[in-house]
């Protein structure tokens, strides 16, 4: 099982343990089981309040996670990523720092979540 650590600078950090490989558990649904104050509005991929910053913690790197459809718009929409370095994380199968917590799904990997 990974860990997922949670850090924000007005909380304590937290590290909750994630059952990998799911499919169907998203950031957001491990932070709102463990109260983890991540914001968020819709919780669909539409409005980008729930957006963070992923890290692996594990020697091996992150793993290639390919961003939703919905994601790449939202984040082209608020100037986390451009379309070329979309293009380019497909192209080299790249995992994307930015993510929207309502849609990663958890995978076998440890890793420091900043939202």
């Amino acid at each position: 099982m990974p860990n997922i650590t949670f850090s924000n600078p007005s909380y304590r950090d937290k590290t909750v343990y994630a059952v990998a490989g799911s499919f169907t558990q998203t950031v957001l649904s491990l932070a709102r089981e463990h109260k983890i104050p991540i914001s968020f509005s819709c919780a669909d991929g539409e409005c980008g309040t729930c957006v963070m910053k992923v890290t692996g913690l594990d020697d091996k790197g992150r793993m290639g996670a390919s961003l939703t459809d919905k994601e790449k718009t939202v984040l082209q929409q608020i100037g986390k990523l451009t379309k070329a370095e979309i293009e380019k994380m497909e192209v080299d199968d790249l995992p994307s720092q930015w993510r929207l917590a309502c849609q990663m799904i958890v995978r076998d990997e440890n890793l420091l979540v900043e939202y």
